[in-house]
């Protein structure tokens, strides 16, 4: 079978579509037909990796942690059963685990000897067939194939699971800087919240524009088209690391999301002492999120079926086969999420390139 991974001569790391044999399962494995795959920043990155992110210091690593796929094999007693589609989950605890993995709570690793399949440590999903624990499977519903969105979403539904006790004025007017996947989901939970949400970047017409506007969303090229403060305010470009305090209104939460863009150079100029007094003058407070863990990924489904499918759909911008995923792998004003299609009989309706 067909896998997309980073492989290494000894010298340098290649990215590829090798091949591997079919896996077999054993205990609560399901075997799964990989049918798409998400690129983010994450990805992009890793073409330069280093071999330390290998599996037990062997020669590659299966990409892809954004990945959609279809039951082949359940084991007797599963909840699962052929033919269901899933979502698989990220991350998976030390074998010895912390406090914070032996709760559940993936994300808040205490001794960072986690695996993230896909990203460190552990094989992803990148191949026509995979085992995943059904304990780390998650149903997509009501959502077929734009399942493929739960896992850049389950990251927002963590941020917002941050912010939603922090905020004085829920409900209220909320910022979003960024208008990339994570930016525009972090937009659909505010509206689903009921926020009056904004949003900023760079980029004066094209998908993020059109998305932004579809979702009810006022859009802004640039932030000095904003008046007014905010009360939720999520960063998740990097462009405004320094500058978000100067948009948060008294009682007001921001919450940074790891993003894929250069951080702002401005940030030296934000000092303790800066920060301090703004949060504590106005009552202000400011937290940070990356990964999720399989509550977020709960979440991310439920959040995701509210929403119309055809916004869903208007995310994914570029669609490509496994043989072709150099295209995936770049980026543009006009592209909001790629996907690559690990099968040849998904049909054109949904993923034809926008």
């Amino acid at each position: 079978m067909r896998a997309l991974a980073i492989t290494t001569d000894g010298e340098a790391v290649h990215p590829g579509v090798i091949e591997l044999p079919e896996p077999r399962p054993s205990g609560t494995d399901l075997v799964v037909d990989g049918l798409l795959l998400g690129v983010c920043g994450t990805d992009r990155s890793l073409m330069t990796a280093g071999t330390d992110r290998f599996p037990d210091g062997g020669n590659r690593l299966v990409l892809g942690h954004e990945s959609l796929g279809r039951v082949r094999h359940a084991p007797p007693g599963s909840r699962y059963s052929i033919g269901d589609l899933v979502v698989p989950v990220v991350r998976r605890p030390d074998p010895v685990p912390c406090a914070a993995c032996a709760a559940g709570d993936l994300d808040l690793c205490e001794n960072g000897r986690f695996i993230e399949r896909g990203i460190r440590a552990g094989h992803g999903y990148g191949a026509e067939q995979y085992l995943l624990d059904e304990n780390f499977a998650i149903p997509v519903g009501s959502l077929g194939l734009l399942g493929i969105l739960i896992e850049p979403a389950s990251i927002v539904a963590k941020a917002w699971e941050r912010l939603d006790p922090l905020v004085r004025r829920p409900g209220g007017r909320a910022l979003i800087l960024g208008a990339g996947p994570i930016g525009l989901l972090a937009a659909l939970l505010g509206r689903n919240r009921g926020y009056d949400v904004h949003i900023v970047d760079r980029v004066s017409h094209g998908p993020k524009v059109s998305q932004s506007r579809a979702l009810g969303a006022t859009y802004h090229r640039g932030s000095d088209e904003l008046e007014g403060r905010f009360d939720a305010v999520v960063e998740c470009s990097g462009a405004f690391t320094s500058s978000v305090l100067d948009f948060m209104a008294p009682g007001a939460a921001t919450c940074y999301i790891a993003h894929e863009h250069a951080p702002d150079t401005r940030a030296a100029a934000l000092t303790a002492a800066t920060l301090s007094e703004s949060l504590m003058r106005g009552n202000r407070a400011v937290v940070g999120v990356t990964s999720s863990s399989r509550s977020h990924f709960d979440t991310a489904q439920r959040e995701l079926e509210q929403a119309p499918g055809e916004w869903l759909r208007g995310l994914i911008t570029d669609v490509v086969p496994l043989e072709r995923f150099e295209d995936a792998f770049g980026s543009g004003p006009d592209t909001i999420k790629a996907v690559i299609t690990l099968t040849d009989e998904l049909g054109d309706e949904l993923y034809e390139r926008r």
